[in-house]
C-alpha cells in the first residue's frame, strides 16, 4: 500500500484518534468544535520587510542553549496531522515525519552534536495552531516548528528566525466546483467563495486573511487542518484555506479535492517561533539554518517532501533578511 493510500485511510481516524506519536512526544490536543481565536489584539506594529529580519547566526551553546543541552532534550511543538509537514506514518510505527521535522532534527543534533539521538534528545510535543504563541510564552516548549507565519503582531509576542520556507496562501475545493458541474463556474479568487461555507483554523494567518479576502464568505473555524478536511469530506464546508504546502498534503489525500491554479492570497513566510526573551536560542537556530545552506541540506529536504506535491515547482531556501536585528 502507498504512502498517500495509507494517508488517506488514516486520516478519517485522525482527529479523534491521533495521540502517542514517535520519538518522545506528548499526545495530541483534544480538537474542539470551535476554539477561541489566540489572535494578539489590535497592533500598533507596522508591516515591513524588517518583520523578517532575525538575529544574526551563531553556534554558541550559551543561555537557553546551554540549558536544553544540560536538560538533555530539546523540546519543539509541531503538527501531527499536517501531511507532507509533520505527520504520523503508520508505516512507521505512526512516527512524526515531514518537512517541518527534518528542521527540528537538524537542529537538535547541533546542540547534542554526535550524541543525538531521536528519541532521546527530541521531544515532539503536538499542539494546534492556536497553541503555538501561548506555549511559547509560557515556556511549555523551546521551539515552535508548525507552519509558523512570521509577522509583525507575532514579533510583538515572540521571537522567530529568519525564514525558512516561503510559502503562499491559496485555496482548495471540491474537483466538482472547480469544474462547475454544480452551476458555480471554476474557481478563479476568493469572490467565488461569496456564500460559500470555507474553514481555515483558529489561530491561524489564514482565518484572517480570508476574512478580509471575501466578506460574504461563510467562515467554519476548526481547531486544525484536518478538521477542516473532515469537515470537507462530510460536506459541511465547500472549501478550505490554507499554506499551499499544507493543501498540496490534504489534495494528495482526497481524490475530490483540488487546489486549482489561483493567485496567491497572500505571502506566508515560515519561521521557527521561540520565546521573546531567548534570543540566544534564536541566533543559534539560525547558524543551523545557514550551516543548512552552506552545505546544500535545504533542497535534498524540499524535492523529498514538497516539490512533488507542488506540482514540481523549484524553490531555493530563502536568504535571510539584513541587517539582522
Amino acid at each position: 500500500m502507498s504512502r498517500v493510500t495509507n494517508g488517506l485511510a488514516a486520516m478519517s481516524a485522525m482527529a479523534a484518534l491521533l495521540a502517542g506519536c514517535g520519538y518522545d512526544e506528548t499526545p495530541l490536543p483534544e480538537e474542539p468544535e470551535a476554539a477561541p481565536s489566540s489572535a494578539p489584539a489590535a497592533s500598533t506594529c507596522t508591516p515591513s520587510d524588517s518583520d523578517f529580519a532575525s538575529y544574526e547566526p551563531s553556534d554558541e551553546i550559551t543561555g537557553k542553549v546551554a540549558e536544553i543541552e544540560s536538560r538533555g532534550r530539546l523540546i519543539v511543538g509541531v503538527s501531527a496531522d499536517t501531511y507532507l509537514m509533520a505527520s504520523e506514518n503508520p508505516d512507521e510505527g505512526n512516527r512524526i515525519e515531514g518537512f517541518d521535522i527534518e528542521f527540528a532534527k537538524a537542529i537538535g543534533r547541533a546542540i547534542f552534536g554526535s550524541d543525538f539521538e531521536t528519541g532521546r534528545n527530541l521531544e515532539l510535543r503536538v499542539i494546534t495552531a492556536a497553541d503555538r504563541i501561548p506555549l511559547l510564552e509560557e515556556e511549555a516548549v523551546d521551539l515552535v516548528i508548525r507552519n509558523f507565519t512570521i509577522n509583525c503582531a507575532r514579533w510583538e509576542q515572540i521571537a522567530f528566525s529568519q525564514v525558512y520556507y516561503a510559502a503562499t496562501q491559496k485555496v482548495l475545493v471540491s474537483r466538482s466546483l472547480d469544474d462547475g458541474d454544480e452551476g458555480n463556474g471554476e474557481y478563479q479568487d476568493p469572490s467565488d467563495l461569496a456564500g460559500l461555507r470555507v474553514c481555515a483554523p483558529t489561530g491561524s494567518t489564514s482565518l484572517d486573511n480570508i476574512k478580509e479576502a471575501e466578506e460574504e464568505a461563510i467562515i467554519e473555524p476548526a481547531a486544525n487542518h484536518t478538521g477542516c478536511l473532515v469537515k470537507f469530506q462530510r460536506g459541511e464546508v465547500d472549501a478550505i484555506t490554507g499554506d499551499d504546502t499544507v493543501l498540496a498534503g490534504l489534495a494528495a489525500q482526497d481524490p475530490y479535492a483540488v487546489v486549482p491554479e489561483q493567485a496567491p492570497l497572500n505571502d506566508e513566510p515560515y519561521g521557527i517561533g521561540a520565546n521573546k526573551d531567548d534570543t540566544e536560542l534564536v541566533a543559534f537556530v539560525n547558524g543551523v539554518l545557514e550551516s543548512m545552506r552552506e552545505n546544500d541540506q535545504w533542497q535534498p529536504i524540499y524535492t523529498r517532501w514538497l516539490k512533488s506535491a507542488l506540482n514540481g515547482a523549484d524553490a531555493v531556501q530563502p536568504p535571510p533578511t539584513l541587517p539582522y536585528r
